[in-house]
């Protein structure tokens, strides 16, 4: 979330440095052609007088204020509905994985309303509850890690003791519960048991 409110910030600082530049480019060629303006108002004969100047700087500052407060106004709108977005993502993010729990959850409450049900078919239910939850996973981007035979790796498997073993050191003897990832991030560790180097 912190990532997120540091990249909108980024954004918004960007879009506020570059309405400011654009302003005061603007502000220049206002600048340029005041001074053209008086240019050609000398050519013609006329001097335009200081309230005239001052009257038309006041027109064009107050038009300039103007257009930055509408700049600033619509950054504002723009930061809010980005928090908006923000917070909605991360309220909502599970909604698609729970939906698909849904049918795991309706498989098992089958299995148990059977009245009579046989080793075979109950079997057969936890068999076919398992693959919806394995589908499920999938969606999710949610991936199992059983790294038997494997290189110890820290970063995705916890390791509860070392054994001799004729595998190479340092590698997976056995897994006593799998672990998993979400895409790259683990979500919980192999436990392992790891082959002790030789002596």
């Amino acid at each position: 979330m912190p990532e997120h409110d540091e990249e909108t910030s980024d954004a918004i600082r960007a879009d506020n440095t570059a309405a400011d530049k654009e302003n005061q480019a603007e502000l220049a060629e206002l600048a340029e052609l005041a001074a053209l303006a008086g240019l050609a108002d000398t050519a013609a004969g006329r001097t335009p007088t200081p309230d005239e100047r001052a009257n038309e700087a006041e027109s064009r500052a107050a038009e300039h204020h103007d257009a930055w407060l509408r700049a600033k106004a619509e950054n504002e709108n723009v930061r809010r509905r980005a928090q908006d977005d923000i917070a909605k993502a991360s309220k909502f993010a599970i909604e698609r994985f729970a939906r698909e729990l849904l049918a795991v959850k309706d498989s098992l409450e089958a299995a148990l309303a059977t009245e009579t049900p046989s080793v075979d078919s109950m079997k057969a239910g936890t068999e076919l509850t398992l693959k919806q939850l394995i589908s499920a996973f999938e969606k999710a981007n949610l991936t199992e890690i059983n790294p038997l035979g494997d290189k110890f790796d820290p970063h995705r498997h916890q390791a509860i003791s070392m054994v001799d073993a004729e595998q190479e050191a340092n590698t997976v003897v056995s897994v006593l519960q799998k672990g998993y990832l979400i895409a790259d991030r683990v979500l919980r560790p192999a436990l392992v048991i790891v082959a002790k180097p030789k002596a």
